[in-house]
């Protein structure tokens, strides 16, 4: 499974948790081109920051993924539930 899939399903199951906002807070910014702190990826356990990291691996090699949109959605209403 891509790493886009797996943080769109992190974030729909744990909306409110500090990985699952960090996660949402991280997608919203890939997609809007802005910067993200690192640090926010280091206060994560080992499994979500190599999960993070694979997320930026493949966002980085397709862009256009098409998944990506459905994950920026659950991102988005994370975001509006916290």
């Amino acid at each position: 499974m891509r790493a886009i899939k797996k943080v769109k399903k992190f974030i729909e199951r744990s909306p409110n948790s500090i990985e699952g906002i960090t996660f949402a807070k991280l997608l919203l910014a890939l997609e809007a081109g802005k910067e993200f702190p690192t640090t926010e990826l280091y206060k994560l356990n080992s499994h979500d920051f190599d999960l993070a990291i694979e997320l930026l691996q493949d966002w980085r090699i397709d862009c256009f993924y098409v998944g990506k949109a459905k994950a920026f959605d659950s991102a988005t209403r994370a975001k509006n539930l916290s």
